[in-house]
């Protein structure tokens, strides 16, 4: 293996993935501030901006596979390749949810809420930290940030939680708002499964450093 062929490919794998994740960071917060705000404009603008990450997604896969069949790597360089195809994949799903959130805002576009949103975009700020911590992770192969995303993921939990149980009180009490509770809180269940997929970025990292595999989204 040509090594500083291999560690200038590797450099570069890791600049298209960050890349890519700057992308979605944009995405879920405009999604989110879409649905805040119900602005279908901006909603539409996360939904145009998925091809792009799409594109991203299959760009850096196709990459990882190059460097895969010309330099051959073993071991932790194996390692460094497939954490970066599954980080990838996990990255991509979060701009997918981001999608269902603005696709969300779209069909409560021209309500008035039921309440001001608070908590999902509390949410939403943790999902964000999550992520950066994560993609940081995997830049810097450091499995002590790595291990930092599980509890961070409990945090989401529990405030998804708060808001069911939140919005199941505002249905009980008001039946005509029951079409836009069940909106808010599949957008909030968005943001928890995100809060998985970013899960999943870290115990890629931990597989890529120690190559043990550990879960930290029991």
């Amino acid at each position: 293996m040509n090594r500083k062929n291999y560690d200038s490919q590797l450099q570069e794998l890791k600049e298209k993935l960050l890349k890519m994740s700057g992308l979605v960071e944009k995405a879920l917060h405009n999604s989110v501030e879409s649905l805040r705000t119900l602005d279908g404009k901006l909603a539409q603008e996360v939904i145009d901006l998925d091809d792009e990450i799409d594109r991203l997604e299959i760009e850096i896969d196709e990459f990882a596979i190059k460097i895969i069949a010309t330099q051959q790597p073993v071991a932790k360089d194996l390692r460094k390749i497939i954490s970066a195809i599954k980080i990838t994949s996990d990255v991509e799903r979060i701009a997918d949810y981001s999608v269902n959130i603005a696709k969300v805002t779209k069909r409560l576009e021209g309500q008035n809420l039921i309440k001001p949103l608070i908590d999902i975009p509390r949410m939403t700020e943790t999902a964000k930290k999550m992520l950066r911590l994560g993609i940081d992770s995997y830049i810097s192969e450091d499995i002590e940030l790595a291990k930092q995303l599980e509890q961070l993921d409990d945090t989401i939990d529990h405030t998804y939680k708060d808001i069911l149980n939140e919005l199941m009180e505002l249905m009980i009490e008001d039946k005509t708002v029951i079409n836009q509770g069940q909106q808010l809180g599949f957008a909030a269940r968005y943001i928890e499964r995100i809060g998985d997929h970013i899960t999943n970025i870290g115990e890629s990292v931990i597989y890529l450093v120690t190559g043990e595999r550990k879960v930290l989204n029991d």
